[in-house]
């Protein structure tokens, strides 16, 4: 992790950032073939940050044309996997070398506190891509027990050209868990970032072939999902697409696989996770303090946050007392201080929809514990609502902001049938001293990650996905990441005497 700067220091950086804007295909930047723009803006300041190339169809085609090329006379998975290996490498380390500057990019398109682009995004950032590029030259393929007669090889292969369509609120993260199994795999790519937060993917794949990838293989298209996503999705010659964001956008995808070339498709969508704690919880105040991370982290704006606090009537009330305090020490503000522990959310709109459900949560009578407010028409503060029933929509719906809803239950059982109780099943958090209960817990809640006694989504050799109407088709993270943009081939060798002679 690098040192962190002052205010003032990010400040400077800001002031002095001119960040590319073009879309990044076979090797370099060019404008959108139509010449249209699109403003990207800083949400904490309304300030436009730059004009994006507002691509298309054509540059989409453009991109994939270039992909394939690059796919099929070998450039890049032809290499000796120790050469791939050293080109990823290399780009960690010049992500490293520009790492203030790619944080304060990140902040300052996102809304993202600098403090966590600078101690959790680009760190975690490195790691992923170092680590699926150390798999590069470790993995060994399989021989299956054939008998003397013949020899069954079992290879991975390259799956080919790779769409990859990124959310705006992790968004060098979230390129780094779709880049770094890909290209390991030897794969080529075309990377539609979310139009709000394109600006470090850009300057991402021109370290990568600053660092030595071939042109053509890593591809970023910028624009909105109807003028790239669709037409990436519908695209004959990609033969996967890997989406994290929305549920009813990962619907779509779906449609567009089974409408084109049936493409393989992984999706990584929405939750609305639980948080259990139950009446034997030990430390009440480490608890709180996991709960105010698991529910406000990046203002909320997280697929796994801990939404839904279902708590034992015995213990309730202290441990609210606690989350509290702990949430009370959640500074709101400058997503440019490094004190300000929660920024801006990503743009008016998004604003709007979070206001609603604040709005909501006072209409339909919850007790409101803290919160509730905004400020400057873009940041909301930490808010807390109790006497939320399972059925309400606060326990319902994907709000993706700071609003965490309290639910009590009398009873293990309770806990578990109300944390099952939702469409999503991405992750879940189970605090508790009792650790047969625990195992009974995480093996009961219906979802891809479960942790006991903390809150968060494993690391990089762990598998991250969801049940039900959180992911389908994979996950990300871990060898299974880096299988599933593979194609498993049998090669079956006769070695019988007759066919040998």
């Amino acid at each position: 992790m690098s040192e962190l700067l002052t205010r003032e220091q990010y400040q400077a950086i800001a002031a002095s950032l001119t960040p590319a804007a073009m879309s990044f295909i076979d090797g370099g930047f060019r404008p959108a073939l139509s010449g249209k723009t699109l403003p990207t803006v800083n949400p904490a300041t309304g300030e436009t940050l730059a004009e994006l190339a507002a691509c298309g169809r054509e540059d989409v085609d453009l991109a994939v044309q270039n992909a394939r090329e690059a796919f099929d006379d070998g450039r890049w998975h032809k290499q000796h996997p120790s050469a791939r290996k050293q080109v990823l490498l290399e780009l960690c380390r010049l992500i490293q070398r520009e790492g203030h500057e790619l944080a304060v990019l990140e902040s300052l398109d996102s809304g993202k506190p600098i403090y966590d682009c600078e101690t959790i995004d680009i760190p975690e950032l490195i790691k992923v891509l170092t680590w699926h590029a150390e798999t590069i030259d470790k993995l060994y393929d399989q021989t299956a027990p054939v008998g003397a007669d013949a020899v069954a090889m079992v290879v991975r292969e390259p799956i080919g050209v790779v769409g990859a369509v990124l959310p705006w609120n992790f968004p060098l993260l979230m390129l780094g868990w779709k880049i770094g199994p890909a290209l390991a795999a030897g794969c080529s790519m075309v990377v539609k970032p979310a139009e709000q937060t394109s600006l470090t993917a850009l300057r991402v794949a021109e370290l990568a072939v600053e660092a030595g990838l071939p042109a053509g293989v890593l591809n970023i298209v910028t624009g909105t999902g109807v003028d790239v996503g669709e037409p990436l999705g519908m695209h004959m010659d990609v033969d996967m697409v890997s989406f994290t964001g929305s549920t009813v956008t990962g619907r779509r995808f779906l449609r567009y696989a089974a409408d084109s070339n049936l493409k393989k498709v992984v999706l990584e969508c929405g939750g609305k996770n639980p948080c259990i704690v139950l009446e034997d919880a030990e430390n009440l105040d480490k608890v709180a303090e996991q709960v105010v991370a698991a529910a406000f982290w990046n203002m909320g704006e997280n697929c796994s946050a801990g939404s839904r606090l279902i708590v034992h009537e015995n213990i309730k009330d202290a441990l609210l007392e606690r989350v509290k305090a702990h949430a009370g020490e959640w500074r709101t503000g400058d997503p440019l201080d490094p004190a300000n522990q929660l920024g801006a959310l990503i743009d008016k709109g998004h604003f709007g929809k979070v206001e609603s459900y604040l709005q909501l949560g006072k209409e339909n009578g919850h007790q409101l514990l803290m919160g509730g407010d905004t400020l400057d028409g873009i940041y909301v503060q930490p808010t807390i609502f109790d006497g939320v029933r399972s059925g309400d929509r606060l326990a319902q719906e994907e709000i993706f902001g700071p609003v965490l809803s309290v639910i009590t239950v009398s009873s293990y059982q309770e806990a578990i049938e109300v944390a099952n109780d939702t469409d999503y099943g991405l992750a879940a958090s189970v605090f508790t001293a009792n650790g047969k209960r625990a195992l009974r817990a995480a093996q009961a809640v219906r979802a891809g990650t479960v942790t006991v006694n903390c809150f968060g989504e494993g690391d990089i050799t762990t598998p991250f996905g969801g049940y039900k109407q959180s992911g389908f088709g994979g996950r990300d993270n871990s060898i299974h990441a880096h299988d599933q943009y593979t194609e498993l081939k049998t090669i079956w060798i006769d070695l019988s005497d007759d066919v040998a002679g």
